[in-house]
């Protein structure tokens, strides 16, 4: 048996197993964070904020109006755990109106005329780079026009299986009505802080024919993700936080493939037998599927498939993020530890390879937390969401917030490798704004 928040049912491998858990009264219709919310997820992070146990299946939601913020914070962000919800959340998107034939295959005239001289990422399937796949960049008439000869040719073509990846839509174009931000995330600090930036954001989209694929990882920063697909199928492999080190190799590097027969010798990957066989989601035409932080994963286009995606941190991954920086920093450290008493400023080339290796170092993680802390004590400050990017979050949400960024930052401010950062050129210093979130703490606890 498996556990699922009020509302949810489970389903099989293959969608044929169904378990339904009654909706009770206590919860509330969608909406922003209330205080019963905030209580349970403080004391959960109070607690040790450790995770639930991985389910044999995934939960499925199958209607917006029986499921609110407050269950997918009971039933899946606190436990980190997945789940699918049905296409009845996204029926209203123009993405799936517009970018879809009656058919339902991708309308590959309506993105010719609304996006054809668009330049966007394009991967090789075929091509094994490290454990990715090597880009170029072409418009999108012409990665279209690829398409529909793969497809004319049997899904076969001399330049391989090629597959659009990390088409940034949102930054890069005059975006029309493609999607509607679903309330279950709209606390996304990572695009809500580099739409302040105005240079970057964690939105996608991703186009390809069937048999397309993206290698073995887990999301940038152990962030969460959602993912939508607007037309098509897809196959999922997850692995919940922790299984993927069985499936390192003799070398201790991960796989690139984890369907490949070479997981199979036991020479090559001596723990593999440790490792359980991952949850296995087919995710449907306009399905979204939550996954979790740290959740490492490896997707399979089923048909020919279209899908919108989002990387996302907050309070309830924050801490994730964290360690994850700490490990990278790591891990920079011991590749050129070598060097350590013979190489000027060292710990600051530490701090620059693990920027150009992670995309972030200590000092822009720190700008990070405090553009949220701002833009959340601002909000306490004038008791409205109206500093708040996306759907008003509330206060409780603003409260839960600074809470969780001051347990974070109070461990950044320790850290033996953030003080050797040079802040003295930082417009609010570290220390200050540790003092001022716990102020605003003592504040919000005794409302």
């Amino acid at each position: 048996a498996c556990w699922a928040a009020p509302g949810a049912r489970v389903r099989g491998k293959r969608g044929a197993l169904w378990l339904r858990v009654p909706l009770t009264p206590e919860f509330p219709l969608p909406g922003r964070m209330d205080r019963e919310t905030r209580s349970l997820a403080e004391r959960h992070f109070r607690g040790g904020g450790c995770g639930g146990q991985a389910p044999a299946r995934v939960a499925f939601i199958p209607e917006p109006a029986a499921f609110s913020y407050a269950d997918f914070v009971r039933g899946f962000l606190l436990p980190n755990l997945p789940c699918v919800f049905s296409g009845a959340f996204t029926e209203g998107w123009g993405g799936r109106r517009r970018w879809v034939t009656p058919a339902g295959r991708p309308d590959f005239d309506h993105l010719l005329q609304a996006y054809g001289d668009v330049v966007v990422p394009v991967a090789n399937c075929g091509v094994q780079e490290y454990n990715s796949n090597p880009k170029e960049h072409m418009p999108l008439r012409d990665y279209i026009t690829y398409w529909k000869e793969y497809i004319h040719g049997g899904y076969s073509s001399p330049r391989g299986c090629l597959y659009l990846k990390d088409w940034h839509l949102c930054r890069d174009s005059s975006v029309e009505d493609v999607f509607t931000l679903p309330v279950y995330f709209s606390s996304d600090w990572l695009n809500e802080f580099w739409d302040a930036l105005d240079v970057d954001d964690y939105r996608f989209v991703y186009a390809g024919p069937k048999g397309s694929w993206s290698p073995f990882h887990a999301d940038i920063f152990r962030s969460f993700s959602w993912s939508v697909n607007i037309c098509g199928r897809k196959k999922w492999l997850l692995f919940p936080p922790g299984q993927e080190e069985a499936l390192r190799d003799r070398h201790g590097s991960l796989p690139y493939d984890v369907t490949s027969p070479s997981l199979l010798d036991a020479h090559l990957y001596p723990r593999r037998q440790h490792c359980g066989p991952p949850l296995e989601v087919t995710q449907e035409a306009g399905e979204m599927l939550f996954v979790p932080s740290g959740w490492h994963h490896q997707v399979h286009n089923l048909d020919d498939t279209i899908s919108v995606n989002h990387n996302w941190v907050n309070g309830f991954n924050l801490a994730r993020m964290w360690h994850f920086l700490q490990q990278e920093l790591r891990a920079v450290q011991e590749e050129i530890g070598e060097w350590r008493d013979s190489m000027p400023d060292w710990d600051r080339h530490c701090q620059v390879i693990m920027r150009s290796c992670s995309g972030i170092n200590f000092e822009e993680f720190y700008h990070f937390l405090k553009v949220i802390a701002e833009r959340r004590l601002l909000v306490l400050g004038e008791g409205t969401a109206g500093a708040s990017s996306g759907a008003e979050l509330g206060t409780e949400q603003a409260a839960f917030d600074v809470g969780r960024i001051a347990e974070v930052l109070a461990s950044v401010v320790e850290h033996p490798d953030f003080q050797r950062v040079d802040t003295s050129m930082f417009s609010l210093q570290p220390k200050e704004l540790l003092r001022q979130l716990k102020e605003a703490i003592a504040v919000t606890s005794v409302l």
